[in-house]
């Protein structure tokens, strides 16, 4: 097998989503947990808190691997000044979409690449409208994709989209958890090659 040409690449997440979409730029990259806590600090808006943590979980991953690039993301769904976060369950997934129904939110996706004292962190917002439907139409979508483990509660990617009335964004995988268009920019003014030719 040949050498990669490419430095060595950190995902400091959990998330199944961010690994998958990293995935889709075919390019090694081991996965760290960054073991953050995401507690939001007093006075604190939702975008602060998203560059924060995305910063933050770099950063402790990053300090144990001073040779690799190490790339840090978080997301905060913003309704009225408000975080919404991941609703854990089913009746708190259901409260949230009935809080957003006809309104529109914006989904902070925060972006961290890190290496040693280098250091680029930015945000790429999406708003996105969702329908006014009827708590039996809400109710069926839990039902059928339970995202319980997804900000807003709709996945956009799936059935979710189906809730949806509009997406405005620059990144069209930002929503999902990682902005590919912003993050593979980023990762060439860092030497990596993509496509890589091996």
């Amino acid at each position: 097998m040949s050498k990669s040409i490419n430095p060595p690449l950190i995902l400091a997440s959990t998330s199944a989503y961010r690994r998958e979409l990293l995935g889709r730029l075919r390019i090694p990259f081991e996965v760290v947990s960054p073991k953050v806590d995401e507690t939001p600090l007093t006075g604190e808006s939702t975008l602060e808190l998203a560059l924060r943590l995305a910063a933050a979980k770099a950063a402790a991953v990053a300090k144990n691997h001073p040779n690799a690039w190490v790339i840090g993301s978080d997301q905060v769904a913003d309704l009225c000044g408000a975080a919404i976060g991941k609703p854990g369950n089913f009746e708190r997934a259901l409260a949230q979409l009935q809080l957003m129904r006809g309104q529109t939110v914006t989904f902070h996706t925060a972006l961290c690449l890190m290496k040693g004292d280098q250091q680029i962190t930015l945000n790429v917002p999406t708003e996105v409208t969702f329908r006014k439907l009827s708590d039996d139409v809400l109710e069926s979508y839990l039902l059928a994709e339970e995202p319980y483990d997804c900000a807003g509660s709709a996945k956009s990617e799936g059935l979710g989209i189906s809730l949806l009335e509009s997406i405005q964004s620059d990144d069209p995988t930002a929503l999902i958890g990682l902005p590919l268009i912003a993050l593979t920019g980023l990762l060439r003014d860092a030497g990596f090659v993509i496509p890589s030719k091996n």
